[in-house]
């Protein structure tokens, strides 16, 4: 999911495929609960959740880097990222495990880990790759995010930020090749050999130290810490997530395609070499989908025809960049991240309480959405919104202080 913001003259176009992007992943998870029958023929075919999913993390390729090369300061663009995601988060967080103790959802099972391991994982937002379950299912997103932002708070601290195109191709081959090979480690492989609460108390402690470093006023302790941010990113996505090693990587790829594009629109690169990239991860996601083949919870079809129309979809949203966009459209995005956190409370609740439907029934799915979508408005305007406004104020106090201590020259 992204978490993107659009900057100061927000860009309808991304505005409106977050909003389409997010409509579509509650679709996929609500239809669980009320078409289940309908949704159980139309996974294999389309799967609805990873279409969603690649539109948001295309968009937050895009603007991701050029938020943090528009402030060349990497501790203000830490500040813009942890009151635009924390905020909404804990407060989301929170009235979940507030339902479970009334008995009004069912808690997830933490496999015996501790709540403490548990808690310090879900903080770090790297829980989906620390052998961690999520406390909600749709938070697995926010840890590819958390690790897209290292990797490109790293590239910027050693000055190869603009070789995303580089970044997607290199990425992008190599899940190609990991499927090629047979490189297929078992979920959460690291955890399984040195142990969760190791790992996560690694992890943790490296996290915190490389955005410490990664912020400070020194270009050594700068460089320092964007490498160390690397590491934990480059070696849990790959070995220690719950999703395949190969996909793990296309995501990261994707995400650094949407950088490249924004690159080529702003004349940092040619449209050629963002062309070149894309054909490039387009054919290794291809071909590493099919040679994957089908499993239980994965059929090829479905996974490749969602992944293709992700990339017709912001093609289509790129292309279109310089028209109107409906109001309707650009408001959905601007709430676009309550709609993803918030449905999956509400879900719970209405499955622990009414339970599932046994039939399809699209008019209760309505419903949902006629209730969902108002009680996003105001968890954007009372939570997400102040929050972001905090951030900016705290930002800007900080810039103006001593900003030439811990920014540096876009050469």
């Amino acid at each position: 999911m992204t978490i993107a913001t659009a900057g100061p003259a927000r860009l309808g176009w991304l505005d409106a495929l977050r909003g389409l992007a997010a409509l579509v992943v509650v679709f996929d998870h609500s239809a669980y609960t009320f078409l289940a029958d309908f949704r159980r023929e139309l996974m294999p075919q389309f799967n609805t959740s990873r279409y969603g999913i690649m539109v948001f993390f295309l968009v937050s390729g895009y603007i991701v880097p050029a938020s943090l090369e528009r402030r060349g300061c990497v501790r203000t663009f830490w500040i813009g990222r942890v009151f635009r995601v924390y905020p909404l988060w804990a407060a989301v967080v929170t009235v979940y495990l507030a339902v479970v103790l009334l008995g009004l959802a069912e808690g997830r099972d933490l496999g015996g880990q501790s709540a403490a391991a548990v808690a310090v994982a879900h903080v770090t937002l790297l829980q989906e790759l620390l052998g961690t379950p999520g406390l909600l299912l749709v938070l697995w997103t926010l840890s590819y995010e958390m690790c897209f932002y290292l990797l490109v708070v790293a590239l910027f601290t050693v000055r190869r930020h603009r070789g995303s195109a580089s970044a997607a191709v290199v990425l992008a081959v190599l899940a190609a090749v990991s499927v090629a090979v047979g490189v297929v480690p078992p979920a959460s492989a690291l955890s399984g050999r040195a142990g969760t609460g190791p790992l996560i108390a690694c992890a943790s402690v490296a996290v915190v130290v490389a955005i410490g470093c990664a912020s400070s006023g020194s270009p050594v302790l700068r460089a320092f810490g964007g490498v160390l941010g690397a590491v934990p990113a480059l070696v849990l996505v790959p070995f220690n997530g719950t999703i395949p090693l190969w996909e793990g990587l296309v995501i990261l790829a994707v995400m650094f395609l949407g950088s490249a594009v924004h690159r080529a629109e702003h004349g940092q690169t040619t449209w050629r070499r963002a062309a070149g990239a894309a054909l490039v991860v387009v054919a290794c996601a291809v071909a590493s989908a099919y040679r994957y083949g089908d499993g239980d919870h994965f059929t090829r079809r479905g996974w490749l025809t969602a992944f293709l129309l992700a990339v017709l979809t912001f093609g289509a949203g790129l292309a279109a960049r310089r028209r109107r966009i409906p109001r309707v459209l650009t408001g959905l995005g601007t709430i676009s991240y309550s709609v993803y956190l918030v449905h999956p409370v509400l879900l719970a609740v209405i499955d622990g309480t009414v339970g599932r439907r046994r039939q399809d029934q699209l008019a209760l799915l309505v419903a949902f959405f006629a209730v969902l979508l108002p009680l996003c408005v105001l968890t954007h305007r009372y939570v997400e919104a102040p929050g972001q406004n905090w951030g900016r104020r705290l930002a800007h106090r900080l810039r103006d202080r001593d900003a030439p201590k811990t920014s540096f020259p876009l050469a």
